[in-house]
Parts: C-alpha cells; structure tokens; sequence
C-alpha cells in the first residue's frame, strides 16, 4: 500500500516479571527505516509489547498518513481491538471483575490509536515464523532486555539488511472464527477456564473433565487453567501461540 506507514513490534523478558526490552521497526512511505529500541527492569512481557507499540505510534504521531502495525502478541491485537471496549465501559473492571492489568498503558495506547481517526490498522504476525522484520525486532528487544543492546538503524531503506515485505500469509496468525461459524466456540466470561492445544488448535473449556477428553493420550497436547484474558495471553505466549 503506497503512503501507508508500516511499523512492526515486539517485547521481551528474561523471565516475567524480570528485565525487559522492547523494540519497534518503523518502514516510512519515503523509503526510510527507523529501529526504535528500549528497556526496564523489572517489568513483564506484555508490558514490554505494549510499549513498543506506544513508541512507535507516539514516533509517528504527527504524520497524517495511515499505519498498518504487526506484532505477535495477541494480547495486544485482542486488547485494542476489543477487549478494551468493555474495559471502558465496566469502569477499567475485567469481566471477572478485576482490575485491568497495566491500564496505564492501555489507555496511552487507546489515546494514539483513537487520534489516528480509523487510519490504524493492525496485523497480528506469527512469532519466529521466518518473517525478517519480526525477526529483526526480537533481536533488538532481546538486546535490551539482556543490557546489551544493539545498535539501533536510521537511514534508507536500502541500507537496513533485511527484507522489506509484508507478512505472507505462511507469517499470519489465522482470524478467529466468526459467531456465526460452526467452528466458534465462545470464551467463558468470568471465572477460572481451561486452555487446551492440540496440533496446533487453541480450544477453550468450561470444565476440567471437557479438557481432559480432548488432551488426555494425544501426544504433543497442552493444557492449563487460567482465570483471565490476560493469564491466557501469557501462557499463551509462553507456547509460542
């Protein structure tokens, strides 16, 4: 897409919570780069995800034309593109009747997004699926979460190392199924819940005995009881889902 601002992100965390680092790439219409790149300790790793998305929207604040941001964390695609919605308008409460966690950054995220006036639109990429800029990003987050980070580019595109194309499809995580297919299988609202992958598919269960019909003997399964949006996107961060 011509004139379209592209920024990719990433967070990381040696432990979580532990240090941290993020990192953002920003691909400008006039064939630029930018490497955005910082840390904290301690902190987490959906807070480092968050941030990165946060310094890359606030670097292209000013500029009228559209953005199209990629991360792989789902926590931050769900979050801003739904879950916020009725974080809001519950006061900041979860639907289990929790405080939302780091509503400080989500609320600096909702700000930037909402000041692009639907001109923002967001790509939730697989992580370490071969994608150069995704790459790119979770060597320089790693970097900064370790304390040793790497030096950051600024300059035309030519110059930058990597590819500059969008993710492939091989490089996209698959949208949830609609309300109104066979495959779609509501999220519990409130309460404790089980997360259960097999091959490769996320299911969610209300009970136990639901989970362990479908994990129990099938090798390579994984399963785990959460109790919350954001427990589930940490864990399932931590498969590499």
């Amino acid at each position: 897409m011509e004139n379209t601002i592209f920024i990719y992100s990433d967070g990381a965390c040696s432990g979580n919570p532990g240090p941290g680092g993020w990192a953002a790439v920003i691909v400008l219409p006039e064939g630029t780069v930018r490497e955005l790149g910082g840390g904290e300790r301690p902190t987490t790793n959906n807070r480092m995800e968050m941030l990165a998305a946060i310094a890359a929207l606030t670097a292209v604040k000013d500029r009228p034309e559209p953005v199209k941001l990629y991360t792989d964390s789902g926590l931050l695609v769900n979050g801003i593109k739904g879950w916020i919605h009725g974080w809001k308008h519950n006061g900041w409460m979860t639907s289990g009747g929790q405080n939302v966690v780091n509503r400080d950054l989500w609320e600096r995220l909702d700000k930037l997004a909402q000041a692009r006036h639907g001109r923002l639109a967001w790509g939730h990429v697989k992580g370490h699926a071969g994608h150069e800029i995704n790459e790119r990003c979770d060597v320089i987050a790693v970097s900064y979460s370790k304390g040793t980070p790497v030096k950051l580019y600024e300059g035309p595109a030519v110059g930058c190392g990597y590819s500059l194309l969008e993710p492939g499809e091989e490089h996209m995580h698959k949208a949830a199924p609609s309300r109104g297919s066979t495959k779609y299988k509501p999220k519990p609202k409130a309460g404790t819940y089980y997360l259960s992958v097999v091959n490769g598919q996320i299911e969610r269960h209300a009970t136990w005995p639901q989970c362990q019909a479908r994990v129990i003997g099938v090798a390579g399964a994984r399963f785990k009881k959460v109790s919350s949006a954001e427990e589930e996107q940490t864990q399932l961060k931590a498969w590499g889902l």
